[in-house]
């Protein structure tokens, strides 16, 4: 059977059975090292606990769990015994799960998925329903922006019986967490790159621009413009967004979904489920709009304060965008090109409207949310930037 070994984000941190850290409560989250997770009952979980739930989970059944989801990646049957080692490295600390990479070796080949853990009450509701949300995406959509996932369930630790539920994932590899932070070189903010195999770096403009426009990209194709259904609750402060740069050409993926559910109450009386073309334009209007402002918010070096982006984002965000409208199949409801038809609508907002929209956006985001203060502070400026961005893309599309 496959040998298991434990390890703390990479092979240079091996972790085993009897040492200090098999012991040590793991942290609540990112922003909480020094604290430990507790259960409803104040239960701590250590790190022994973490990895042994997660080599009882892929041991399930005679391994099927994992032998199933090489068979998929390899696209042809193994045996249990094909597998040669599984190595679990516990990759970081969020505050719904507590990411691992699982990697599947056999004859010397390296086959990795993500094992997202989740001990937190909120959090295992969270990866339920999450499983279920990507499981969904997957047959509905074509793309595969997000990750494919192959299996779920719980186990409870050995001592004091705390439920842990988990599913595994596609591991996007060579793919890594970014942030905007502050450039020693010139003092200015750009977005670095956390890559822990080669070293962090920074963003070209350029590339800053297509990040930017991929990402929209990705939420656009999502958007189901008949619904209005999105994916939401997406944060660059949490990480949702993840790329990978191969000779200065970037890639991205979105490795969450926390929410998919529609913009707007589905009212008969409204409509929303049979929209027609004015309403339909209207609610995307809304959607790209909210998408503008989300996508400029971060936190610095995601933990730090609350930071807003340049106006390079909303440059990027606009291109992404209309991307994502083009690549969609016809609507029922909307007759001709749903880009042209937008492009069109857009075009007939004045700068006036743009600040009115985005104001009652605005008031509409819960009050005590911690990047309401910063968006009033920029949302003008914002305004100006994104009425600007417009008038040139309508010249030079």
């Amino acid at each position: 059977m496959p040998r298991f070994k434990f390890f703390l984000s990479s092979r240079n941190n091996p972790v085993r059975v009897g040492d200090f850290v098999w012991s040590t409560p793991i942290p609540l989250s990112r922003h909480q090292s020094a604290r430990s997770i507790k259960s409803d009952g104040d239960i701590f979980i250590k790190y022994g606990d973490y990895f042994t739930a997660a080599r009882d989970f892929l041991e399930r059944d005679r391994y099927a769990i994992i032998t199933q989801s090489v068979s998929q990646y390899l696209h042809r049957n193994i045996a249990p015994d094909e597998i040669e080692e599984i190595r679990i490295f516990l990759d970081k600390h969020g505050e719904f799960y507590h990411p691992a990479k699982v990697e599947a070796v056999l004859q010397a080949v390296k086959i990795p998925f993500v094992l997202n853990v989740a001990v937190t009450e909120v959090g295992k509701q969270c990866a339920q329903r999450e499983y279920r949300l990507l499981k969904m995406l997957d047959t509905e959509y074509p793309d595969s922006f997000v990750p494919k996932v192959y299996a779920h369930g719980n186990v409870f630790t050995k001592m004091d019986q705390v439920e842990i539920w988990m599913f595994l994932g596609k591991w996007f590899e060579g793919f890594n967490e970014f942030h905007i932070s502050l450039d020693p070189a010139d003092e200015q903010h750009k977005i670095v790159v956390w890559d822990h195999e080669h070293g962090n770096y920074f963003l070209s403009a350029d590339q800053t621009e297509d990040l930017y426009r991929q990402a929209a990209r990705i939420l656009t194709g999502y958007y189901n413009v008949e619904t209005s259904e999105q994916i939401s609750s997406w944060h660059h402060a949490a990480g949702d967004f993840v790329l990978k740069c191969q000779n200065r050409e970037i890639d991205v993926k979105l490795i969450t979904v926390r929410q998919y559910a529609p913009m707007f109450e589905n009212d008969p009386e409204i409509g929303y489920k049979n929209p027609d073309a004015e309403r339909l334009l209207e609610s995307l209007l809304v959607f790209f709009l909210n998408l503008a402002i989300k996508m400029r918010i971060d936190r610095l070096d995601g933990v730090g304060e609350i930071v807003w982006s340049d106006n390079i984002a909303v440059k990027g965000v606009l291109k992404g965008f209309i991307e994502g409208l083009v690549s969609k199949p016809p609507v029922r409801s909307f007759p001709g090109s749903l880009a042209d038809g937008f492009r069109q609508h857009l075009s007939a907002c004045t700068h006036a409207d743009l600040l009115d929209l985005n104001s009652a956006m605005v008031q509409s985001y819960h009050p005590m949310a911690p990047e309401v203060p910063v968006i009033r502070q920029h949302l003008e400026q914002h305004v100006d930037d994104l009425y600007r961005a417009i008038e040139q893309f309508q010249k030079y599309p």
